[in-house]
């Protein structure tokens, strides 16, 4: 008996070049399994990396533990009303809760996602398939440093520069487009400029410039693993440049378009300090995204946490626990998405 262990054996038939009268006979082969020798180094990488692993799920768990902590007293006096109710008042003794501020939130997202997506896609696809290699490799790094901009920055330069643009076109939406409920402004000056500034359409727009380098890095990078067999047989069957994008590519990156736009979406829930300097805050939840006045979880806690009381604080850490559990949703949404698309799905010609 060898110390190798039990032996396994796997069934095989013997060929069709075989005499005929041996064919029908089984023919059983020895498989040893291979044996795996870690050195030290593998040892040591695996401890490592797998430490690394845990502590990234510890800390996840320990910043949601202290917000609900820190929230605890305020959702023990706020209840279900924390979800129910408009006001912010908690400092004074009367009710507060998000169900005011947390359509503001998904509002300036949504606009910021509307805008974003299209320029990111369109971008992605003209990087991969279209750019000559040197405008490629000068692309992807512009795009890359835009992603690397504090949002301070784009604040300023928003706050400054394009909200006065902005104006001008959120009167002409409100003219032309204000029969639909988000672009209907109700001003008794009859549509006056002074009322849409810092409004959610012009914190969307701002939000919406720090997306797109998010979403355009992640569709690049799916598209860039489309199978290039697909490409070459489409060519190769007098498909045009765009016949391909069309069949193979978008087809393909499918996933990665979905998990880019969500993965944006969760860092456009998160903006703090881009939309605290353009907003001016409000706890009236409206359609309108061009009237006045908006608001947002994180622009609520950075503006109120200097001037809160010890109770005040705690409705804030209960506030940033609900969005700390939306944008993790959001983002372990997003990267299961992606990652299936990252499985080498194939498409049809």
């Amino acid at each position: 008996m060898s110390d190798r262990g039990p032996r396994k054996y796997v069934v095989s038939v013997v060929g069709q070049s075989a005499p005929a009268d041996l064919a029908h006979i089984p023919v059983l082969d020895e498989v040893v399994d291979p044996v795996v020798r870690r050195s030290g180094v593998d040892r040591i990488f695996r401890s490592v990396a797998t430490s690394s692993a845990v502590i990234t799920f510890i800390l996840m768990g320990l910043i949601g533990g202290f917000l609900l902590v820190k929230g605890y007293d305020a959702l023990k006096v706020a209840g279900w009303g924390f979800l129910t109710d408009s006001e912010w008042a908690p400092d004074q003794g009367g009710k507060f809760g998000i169900a005011a501020i947390l359509p503001f939130t998904v509002q300036i997202a949504v606009v910021a996602l509307f805008i974003a997506v299209p320029v990111a896609l369109s971008t992605a696809l003209f990087i991969t398939e279209y750019a000559p290699r040197k405008m490629r490799r000068l692309l992807t790094a512009m795009i890359d440093l835009l992603a690397a901009v504090p949002s301070l920055i784009y604040g300023l330069w928003g706050l400054f520069f394009l909200q006065p643009r902005l104006i001008t076109l959120s009167k002409w939406m409100a003219d032309h487009l204000g029969w639909i409920p988000f672009f209907h402004v109700d001003d008794q000056y009859g549509t006056s400029l002074g009322i849409f500034p810092s409004s959610t359409f012009v914190s969307g727009v701002i939000v919406s410039l720090m997306v797109i380098p998010i979403c355009t890095a992640v569709m690049r990078e799916v598209f860039s693993q489309a199978p290039p067999g697909e490409r070459e047989g489409a060519m190769a069957l007098g498909g045009t440049r765009w016949g391909v994008v069309r069949d193979v590519v978008l087809p393909f990156g499918r996933g990665g378009i979905i998990g880019g736009s969500m993965l944006g979406l969760g860092r456009a829930l998160g903006e703090t300090i881009a939309v605290t300097l353009i907003i001016s805050p409000a706890f009236t939840a409206k359609w309108s995204i061009l009237d006045q006045g908006s608001n947002s979880i994180a622009a609520l806690i950075a503006l109120k946490f200097s001037e809160s009381s010890t109770f005040g604080i705690s409705a804030l850490m209960a506030a940033g626990l609900a969005l700390f559990i939306i944008t993790l949703l959001v983002n372990a949404a997003a990267s299961t998405v992606v990652s299936k698309s990252r499985s080498g799905s194939s498409t049809e010609i």
